[in-house]
């Protein structure tokens, strides 16, 4: 046998170094167990890397080993401090580890049991073995008890009695431990399951909550997170009390404890998502060094490379590696959707059918039980592939839970979604779902019963198009679901504008929402609009086709149809406008008026918007992206409506102008006139006449203390932003010396105003938030902004060196792993006085000084800036003139503007590598 493969036989090199006749010293047989512990570690990582060990059997050869070394241990420990006549002791695995499962960098959870209060003797060798232990660099968790301690714990505290379950005799007097297995099994069996399982399930449900109650978290936790390794665990931990099985092999066949509550099917696939999750897990460990559980993104390219996962077709993968554990975790809850119910029926007994279960639900093949509902005796979707659906509905309109057992016969018919595909009857009945009715807007939940549908696998069997968007994640920041879960978030979000719920974060689509005539169009649109996200080319596009074919198969009509492809193939339309255009440029306002051409699709593309960003991440939407909404919902809407023409500029400044004249009537004539005609055309419409009163008087102060730079700064909560006005003489590089202060101070400029007055001055205006989204409030916040930004103007900071120290310290190290590649687009047709500038790249501190600066040196002037961030990829949109106030046009001259650009993006930032090119396996574990 090659020496690679050759299992180090731990007990017999320990045994002839420490249980030799002379008794090594205490540092002799340290030295000893750690070089044995040295060969474990070796041995089993070499077996797992290079010679195809899974990481099951990884675990279990690492426990084997790690059996005989603490074995050897304790042995050594008799010899050093020999216990008295009477005293009995036992050493024993729990936890993981007494299930015969150790992870690289797990703990080694031991029980010593003692026949009665442990003596001095006793309490000196446990003492002894755990120091070895901690010297050898091991994590020990550990206890002491006696038989009876340990069936009084295991009463009172549910983990405990949870350890006791796994317990496993490593060596000493197991006649002692036999005596508390057997007394610890009574204890068990005159309790009952019925506490024990109530118990479980409150401890699972605490722990999805804590780590994200649905398996698709694209930084999921292999271990505890939903349809993870403890909720296998869990599975096996309640078979185990109820029918004292060790395996869920045990639980298949009419011959097995429970009558056979598991196909075959249903075992094996517990058994391929344990291997699948501990392999994971194992490579985890190495590669992060330690006792990593949460799949983060800087792992996640390393971890699927490692095994075998590369780029196919248009698939990274990193995202062919997430999709496949996506599916295990998920099989883990079908799983547990299946087995779960069966343990309880089997543990319980069968439910009691309801005797007031009314004859118009008996007749429609349901029952009652538990006040929940189920399929009736001898009805279910086998018979009747339609009730998959009817029964959501019935227990929808009767306000009713969904009993485990039908969730459970819901899971095991999943296949019957195919059957369904093209039956009308059945697409009336998942519309009925979907949208309710018009009466029940008010009351609508289909999130609820879609999320069903989705986690049983009934969706996916009758909506192909839907089965290859399950698991299906993008390697970014932003979005924090999987693309079927963001969906149903979405529709959720959708079902909550309906019954007010949102009224205070979205008032102006929460009012709308009650106007639309599309409905049933609205809510498929919501289901359909990431449909065709991982397919490669434009999701939108690709969506906006497959809607076509989809909506007729769901019976919508030709007009119905029409409008949610429409909306799916510009439901990014309203969000790209509002956050990376100018909405005060008349042509923008134009344009999209021009695409949209109703209020009614209007006003379904806004509720479409908002539903689908708050569906990203609970992070995502703030004030300030409401408002640039709201504006620009109300700009289109004029428009559309027949109302003010945006192109009425004259009309629309000298409105504004006389309001402003009115907010100024204490000034003398002469100034107010003054102020007046300071600012160009774009000034008066870009702001509203509340703020160019502010700036006017500030502008006044300014000359009255004759003040060379004059900062002003003023918290708006309401659109969870601060505003920064900065007043100086104006000059080049102006702005990207402000940019690089405020992201000195540590904070984030979401939106932009530059503007150069008739004499010459300059007036920018900055709107800011801090890193959790919110405004700059407290005076001492504020104080420093006006501080940093007055040193950076007055060249007292060096703000490259500054910016440089920010870029270390604010960017994670698991965000450097997601690869977003530098572009910078330019467009002279988007604005009729102004070339757009849009530049996508890694998001960073002091990234809009660099690139701004970077558009002063190539001379040109920034007129309006528009920054938006989705999580670590920043899309900055700027409007520039020449130096004559002209677009730029000339190619050599745009040639070097994307030069200098793409050198600006790439600046003060050690970009990695895309996630397909990732290091070896050799390199990742060092």
């Amino acid at each position: 046998m090659p020496e690679a493969r050759k299992q180090p036989d731990v007990a017999a090199a320990l045994a002839a170094q420490l249980a030799a006749e002379a008794l090594p010293l205490r540092d002799d047989a340290l030295a000893a167990l750690r070089r044995q512990l040295a060969r474990i570690q070796t041995h089993v990582q070499t077996r797992f890397e290079n010679e195809g060990l899974n990481g099951l059997q990884a675990s279990r050869l690492h426990a084997q080993l790690m059996d005989q070394l603490v074995s050897a241990l304790f042995a050594y420990t008799l010899r050093m401090l020999p216990p008295g006549p009477k005293d009995r002791l036992a050493m024993a695995a729990t936890g993981g580890y007494g299930r015969a499962t150790l992870a690289p960098f797990s703990d080694i959870d031991l029980l010593f049991l003692t026949g009665g209060t442990p003596s001095a003797s006793v309490n000196k060798a446990v003492e002894f073995i755990l120091y070895m232990l901690w010297d050898l660099g091991l994590k020990v968790g550990h206890a002491t008890r006696t038989v009876s301690e340990c069936l009084a714990e295991a009463k009172a505290d549910v983990t405990i009695r949870t350890s006791m379950l796994d317990a496993r005799c490593l060596t000493g007097d197991r006649a002692l431990f036999a005596d508390f297995q057997t007394a610890f099994r009574a204890d068990c069996l005159a309790e009952g399951p019925g506490d024990y399982i109530h118990e479980k399930q409150a401890e699972r449900a605490a722990r999805h909550k804590r780590f994200g109650d649905t398996p698709f978290m694209v930084e999921p936790n292999v271990k505890e997170g939903k349809g993870g390794l403890r909720d296998l665990q869990t599975l096996y931990w309640l078979s185990r009390y109820v029918f004292n099985t060790f395996a869920m092999s045990e639980l298949v066949g009419k011959e097995s404890p429970g009558g056979g509550i598991l196909t075959t099917t249903e075992a094996r696939a517990c058994k391929r998502a344990w291997e699948y999750l501990w392999t994971v897990r194992f490579h985890l460990h190495y590669v992060a060094g330690r006792a990593e559980e949460r799949l983060t993104f800087d792992l996640q390219p390393v971890v699927g490379a490692r095994m075998g996962y590369t780029r196919h077709g248009r698939q990274d993968g990193v995202e062919r590696f997430m999709r496949h554990y996506f599916l295990v975790v998920r099989e883990v809850a079908r799983v547990t959707g299946v087995l779960e119910p069966a343990l309880i029926r089997a543990a319980l007994g069968a439910p009691a059918i309801a005797p007031t279960t009314d004859a118009s639900l008996i007749a429609k093949g349901f029952v009652l039980a538990d006040g929940q509902i189920l399929f009736a005796p001898g009805h279910d979707p086998a018979t009747d592939p339609t009730s998959i659906f009817r029964i959501l509905i019935e227990a929808r309109d009767r306000g009713l839970a969904l009993h485990p057992l039908a969730k459970r016969t819901l899971i095991r018919y999943a296949g019957i979604g195919a059957e369904l595909r093209g039956d009308k009857k059945a697409a009336a009945l998942f519309l009925n779902l979907l949208c309710g009715g018009d009466e029940e807007r008010e009351t609508c939940d289909s999130a609820e019963w879609l999320t069903i549908l989705n986690e049983s696998g009934i969706l996916g069997r009758f909506m192909p198009d839907w089965r290859r968007i399950v698991g299906q994640m993008q390697f970014d920041t932003y979005h924090v679901y999987t693309v079927d879960v963001h969906t149903v978030q979405a529709v959720r979000n959708l079902n909550n504008l309906e019954n007010g719920k949102l009224k205070e974060i979205a008032p102006l689509s929460t009012e709308l929402v009650s106007q639309i005539q599309s409905r049933r169009a609205l809510y498929v649109a919501v289901l359909l609009h990431d449909i065709a996200k991982g397919r490669g080319g434009d999701h939108s596009v690709l969506g906006a086709e497959l809607a076509l074919t989809i909506c007729p198969a769901l019976g919508l009509d030709q007009e119905e149809t029409e409008m949610v492809s429409w909306l799916v193939l510009h439901h990014l339309l309203l969000s790209q406008t509002a956050f990376s255009r100018d909405i005060d440029d008349p042509k923008t306002i134009l344009d999209l008026a021009d695409t949209i051409q109703s209020p009614e699709r209007l006003r379904l593309l806004q509720i479409l918007t908002v539903s689908d960003i708050r569906a990203v991440s609970p992070k995502v939407w703030n004030g300030w992206k409401a408002t640039l909404l709201r504006e620009l919902y109300a700009r289109v809407a004029e428009v559309l409506e027949g109302g003010l023409s945006t192109t009425e500029r004259d009309t629309r400044i000298a409105r504004v102008k006389e309001v402003v004249g009115a907010l100024l009537a204490d000034w003398p004539a002469d100034e107010r006139e003054e102020f007046l005609s300071l600012g160009y055309p774009s000034y008066w419409l870009g702001f509203d006449p509340e703020s160019i009163e502010r700036h006017g008087r500030m502008i006044r102060d300014a000359k009255t203390r004759n003040a060379p730079l004059t900062i002003q700064t003023e918290p708006l909560p309401a659109r969870a932003v601060t505003e920064i006005v900065v007043y100086t003489a104006d000059h080049a590089g102006l702005f990207s010396r402000i940019a690089g202060a405020l992201a000195i101070a540590g904070a984030s400029i979401v939106d932009a105003r530059i503007h150069t007055l008739t004499d010459g001055m300059a007036l920018d205006t900055f709107w800011i938030q801090d890193a959790n989204g919110g405004p700059f409030e407290t005076p001492s916040r504020l104080a420093r902004l006006s501080s940093v930004i007055e040193q950076a103007l007055t060249g007292r900071i060096k703000l490259a060196a500054e910016i440089r120290k920010a870029t270390k310290s604010l960017i994670p190290g698991r965000m450097r792993a997601i690869h977003v590649p530098p572009r910078v687009v330019v467009d002279n047709r988007a604005s009729n006085r102004h070339t757009v500038i849009e530049v996508n790249g890694r998001d960073r501190p002091g990234l809009l000084h660099d690139v701004t600066a970077a558009i002063s040196e190539q001379g040109l002037q920034i007129a309006s800036a528009h920054v938006t961030t989705y999580g670590v990829r920043a899309v900055d949109v700027f409007y520039v003139k020449d130096v004559f106030g002209m677009k730029v046009e000339n190619e050599r001259k745009l040639y070097q503007l994307r030069q200098a650009l793409l050198e600006a993006l790439k600046a003060n930032l050690d970009e990695p590598p895309p996630a397909g090119k990732t290091p070896s396996p050799q390199t990742a574990a060092a």
